[in-house]
């Protein structure tokens, strides 16, 4: 479900709260209050704001290399738009994927995973997948490197007004 989009409820100062915490979701309130020189009292008042009004979660990324899972790969597939549900819950159920999520088709689905290894990669690609009925194999493609992840990513200035 889209979320609705806030307008003007968004400042300054909470861009720059949000760029701290985006370095460091673990920063004390104290320490960005002294970054941008806001009262630590109003650094608090807005991060719990913030939160209430669903802008970001704190939570830990996992960085998959530490584990092993240094094979990342992108793969797209047709599915059974009358299998969509069951589907879904299976490839959710898969430890190795990462992403999921439908494409403007009602038949695309697009897919990350992370591997130990190809021959991992390879049987999830050529078995795995092709094995769920209603799924259909079209593409994929490895991954050597992410440059920016959902987790990295801020919205722009004028969002707050600042631009």
């Amino acid at each position: 479900m889209a979320r609705k989009r806030l307008i003007n409820l968004f400042d300054e100062i909470d861009y720059k709260i949000i760029q701290e915490l985006n370095k460091n979701a673990r920063v004390s309130a104290a320490k960005i209050s002294r970054s941008i020189g806001v009262k630590e009292r109003t650094i608090r008042e807005r991060i719990d704001r913030l939160m209430d009004l669903g802008v970001g979660r704190m939570t830990l990324v996992i960085d998959p290399t530490v584990f092993g899972y240094g094979i990342s790969v992108d793969i797209f597939v047709d599915i059974e738009p009358a299998l969509e549900e069951e589907i879904t819950e299976k490839i959710l159920s898969i430890p190795q994927v990462c992403y999921l999520a439908n494409g403007q088709n009602s038949s695309d689905m697009s897919i990350q995973a992370r591997f130990k290894n190809l021959k991992d990669m390879y049987h999830f690609i050529r078995t795995t997948l092709p094995e769920i009925p209603g799924v259909k194999m079209k593409d994929y493609t490895l991954v050597p490197k992410t440059h920016r992840d959902i987790y990295q990513w801020i919205p722009c200035k004028d969002d707050f007004g600042i631009g």
